[in-house]
């Protein structure tokens, strides 16, 4: 069982990657890693959540779908969310995936319709009395792009069903893709103008798909195959899944010919052994099968978890991988600071793509896989563009093959690289003038548990900053009204508003400005409880610095011995501040960079109170868990949140066996549920008032 810190920060990581890796597949259609490599972050992630129930967040990538939408288009709110589906790799997890769904229905054996797994982009496609009025890709799950004037250039998207007997509102879910052939001419044609051509089709069709230009799309050799439904009112379908496949056939909407019904677990890996063994002759690309529960109302019964079906799964086929030399490894700053590694590799021909560039992930992998220079590694691509290091053929090495070394200096802005005693990732801690993490350390200064700037979105900060005029959050506060009318679908009463929040937000708590600095490790809990125990910025400036000092004065002793003397220091003192978290804040407050920025901040007029006596009774909820939910009568949940803190509890997101109180408002959900269930106390905010002052 891993332990509740190492949890969060594990947490914290894998989130962080798979938001950017979701990011850069479903909004950019440029994914940096393999889909095995998703893949298995989000089984560790899965795997974490479910030992830790209570570390469950509303916005873990375990609990949507992709990403949000491009602001291109116009956006489509699907009725019926556009859910992804559960991953399966080995024989044994179809049987324990068929074990499962006879389990839950009791029955003794499951017919399942199995389909080709198309690798393409989702789409939805919206009829109402029969002619098409929407198309719209998956965006988040719940969100997506408006693209209709584009799937209406593709000819195998019939604009009117045929036949007769569909419901008023029909929504067909299916996937758009490039055939092979389409592909390969269009490459051809596009080398023959002299332009660029394209890597692979599944990125080509997603990209051709959400032009702006619907005359470029219908150019492009696209194709559709429906797979299922959504919406459907004021009519019916019938009873299978196989059924309502051919009664689409039936209205004119095209449905792969693979597609077939077979029984049980046995029957699910017949299917996948013989579409493997045609998959190189289909006219289509495609990276496995898909088996689903044929009958509607089993599926209804076993309903949904998070981001999938339970009905539902996708048998994946193993990556394609190739051998090659290892010339180099550089590494690469991200927007928060982490440095990864990435391998340059002898040029290789895998998985249909030249590749010369592959991620080495994080220190942790490089030296698992002992991955050196010169080295000759297996390089696996399962998904597109940027493969993975996935081993080293030691029988190859050469004897002048080097270690790989993490570098001592951040290569863009050159601060000192930080990687905690046993974690994974090594972050920049220039983290407030580093050039890479510019837009996100800004973006987090002015979120609304942070500095609370109200209007200063991602999208005015990435004017801002292409523009030149801020470079660190300190520049925020330089920023005139004239900046702001200046930059675009900016009219002037929009920017006095910013400029009105901007000078609102330097009126803050020292708590909030903590978090706002975004110090890696450093929460709202965190910040919270470095606040109440230094009472001032000075102090806590004073404690970090000395904390680095001595850290890198011990660098040399072994680390339990270290560990010993740095827990006597100032900043070890704060209850939950543990080795990793303190060099995280040392090595912040250590870099002058950071200091001068704040610095800046504080002369711009950046304020809060001064640090008071604590009340009798403020710390009446320390060691304290609790979990707000629903709608209270005369506060905000953020300041029902604020108040917790403020007498030393924590606020949990997810009710648990540890949870030591419920705060339940007016539609309080499933919390409520759950801590009626596990026999945990529930206030109302009249109990909450009354134990505060207990």
């Amino acid at each position: 069982m891993t332990s509740r810190r190492d949890a969060e920060k594990r947490l914290a990581t894998l989130r962080e990657e798979l938001r950017h890796h979701n990011h850069r597949y479903y909004v950019l259609d440029d994914p940096e890693v393999p889909d095995a490599e998703y893949d298995k972050l989000m089984r560790e992630l899965q795997a974490l959540e479910s030992e830790h129930p209570e570390l469950i967040t509303s916005d873990s990538p375990s609990q949507r779908v992709g990403a949000a939408p491009l602001a291109a288009f116009d956006e489509v709110r699907h009725t019926v969310p556009m859910l992804s589906l559960g991953n399966a790799f080995e024989p044994v997890e179809v049987e324990e995936f068929d074990r499962r769904i006879r389990e839950k229905l009791e029955v003794e054996e499951v017919e399942y319709t199995a389909e080709p797994k198309l690798d393409g982009l989702a789409i939805s496609l919206r009829y109402e009395d029969g002619k098409l009025v929407r198309g719209a890709t998956r965006g988040d799950g719940g969100t997506g792009e408006d693209v209709t004037q584009n799937v209406r250039t593709l000819k195998s998207i019939p604009l009117q069903l045929v036949g007769k007997g569909w419901p008023k509102v029909l929504e067909v879910r299916g996937e758009v893709f490039m055939p092979k052939q389409g592909f390969e001419a269009l490459n051809r044609r596009l080398a023959a103008m002299g332009e660029k051509t394209y890597v692979n089709p599944r990125n080509t069709a997603a990209g051709s798909l959400r032009q702006l230009d619907p005359r470029i799309t219908a150019e492009r050799p696209l194709e559709f195959y429906g797979y299922g439904l959504g919406e459907v009112s004021a009519g019916a379908v019938p009873s299978r899944h196989s059924e309502v496949l051919e009664r689409l056939r039936e209205w004119g909407i095209r449905v792969n010919r693979e597609i077939k019904k077979v029984k049980g677990a046995g029957g699910c890996l017949g299917y996948y052994a013989a579409i493997g063994k045609k998959r190189a002759s289909l006219p289509y690309e495609i990276d496995g099968v898909v088996y689903k529960v044929d009958r509607l109302d089993w599926q209804r019964e076993l309903g949904f978890v998070a981001r999938a079906p339970r009905w539902a799964v996708a048998h994946k086929f193993p990556a394609e991988e190739m051998m090659t030399i290892l010339k180099d490894v550089d590494f690469q700053v991200g927007r928060t600071g982490a440095l990864t590694p990435t391998a340059r590799l002898e040029p290789v021909f895998v998985g249909g793509v030249t590749v010369s560039n592959a991620t080495l992930h994080n220190m942790d992998e490089v030296e698992r896989k002992d991955v050196r220079i010169g080295d000759t590694v297996i390089v696996r691509r399962a998904g597109d563009v940027i493969p993975e290091v996935a081993g080293v053929v030691l029988a190859k090495r050469p004897k002048n093959a080097k270690k790989v070394k993490l570098p001592a200096k951040c290569p863009v802005c050159g601060s000192e690289v930080v990687r905690p005693e046993g974690e994974a990732v090594a972050r920049c801690s220039g983290g407030l003038f580093c050039t890479a993490q510019r837009k996100e350390r800004v973006r987090h200064f002015a979120a609304r548990r942070a500095m609370d700037i109200e209007g200063l979105g991602e999208k005015l900060i990435d004017q801002l900053i292409e523009k030149g005029l801020v470079e660190t959050p300190a520049d925020v506060y330089k920023l005139d009204m004239q900046a702001f009318a200046d930059l675009e679908r900016m009219g002037e009463k929009s920017a006095q508003n910013i400029v009105d929040a901007i000078e609102k937000s330097k009126t803050t708590t020292l708590a909030r400005f903590l978090y706002a600095l975004g110090i890696n490790d450093v929460g709202e809990t965190t910040a919270a409880d470095l606040a109440r125990h230094f009472g001032g910025l000075e102090l806590l400036e004073e404690a970090g610095i000395e904390y680095e000092k001595q850290r890198q004065k011990l660098a040399d002793l072994p680390p339990k011995d270290a560990d010993k003397k740095l827990k006597e220091l100032a900043l070890r003192q704060v209850e939950g501040i543990g080795p990793a978290v303190a060099e995280e804040i040392g090595a912040f407050f250590h870099q002058a960079g950071n200091r001068k920025v704040i610095a800046a901040l504080r002369k711009s007029g950046v304020q809060w109170p001064a640090a008071a006596k604590p009340k009798a009774g403020s710390q009446t909820l320390a060691g304290k868990t609790l979990v707000l939910t629903g709608t209270l009568p005369t506060m905000t949940r953020d300041q029902a949140k604020d108040l917790i803190l403020s007498h030393g509890g924590k606020v949990a997101g997810s009710v648990s066996k540890k949870t030591d109180y419920v705060v339940a408002g007016s539609e309080a959900g499933s919390k409520l549920s759950e801590a009626e269930r596990l026999g945990v106390k529930v206030l109302d905010e009249a109990g909450l008032m009354q134990l505060l002052q207990s």
